[in-house]
């Protein structure tokens, strides 16, 4: 698969890439909303995975604006989050999202496990 994680905290963005790495996906990184977006026009990925908190532009906003910007409409879009209330999934559903993952209920390989079940 080819991935898009899009995290500011730059420890979990190098951990969980790592982890897909290892499983054989290719991945790219972005630090906030609006990088991802010009990955979005630029690229296409089977799954974007994505944190609801980030400066700028929040996880909502930018499931708003990804699924105008992805050219692969087959793009599934997988929030990674520790904001697990069930308002939050919803609105995350709403939004677009396919799964939530919640970050601290779930090791990252188990993370890459949930989302090679979701293709």
């Amino acid at each position: 698969m080819n991935i898009l994680l899009v995290d500011d905290d730059s420890f979990l963005r190098d951990m969980y890439a790592t982890k897909f790495v290892e499983s054989g996906h290719k991945v790219d990184a972005a630090k906030s909303g609006e990088e991802a977006l010009k990955l979005l026009k630029n690229g296409t990925f089977d799954v974007v995975l994505l944190d609801m908190v980030m400066p700028g532009m929040t996880g909502l906003q930018f499931l708003a604006e990804a699924s105008k910007e992805s050219k692969n409409a087959k793009t599934k879009f997988v929030v990674l989050s520790n904001q697990g209330e069930e308002k939050d999934q919803e609105a995350a559903r709403k939004a677009g999202a396919v799964g939530y993952i919640i970050k601290a209920e779930s090791i990252p390989s188990d993370v890459v496990k949930k989302v090679e079940a979701m293709k």
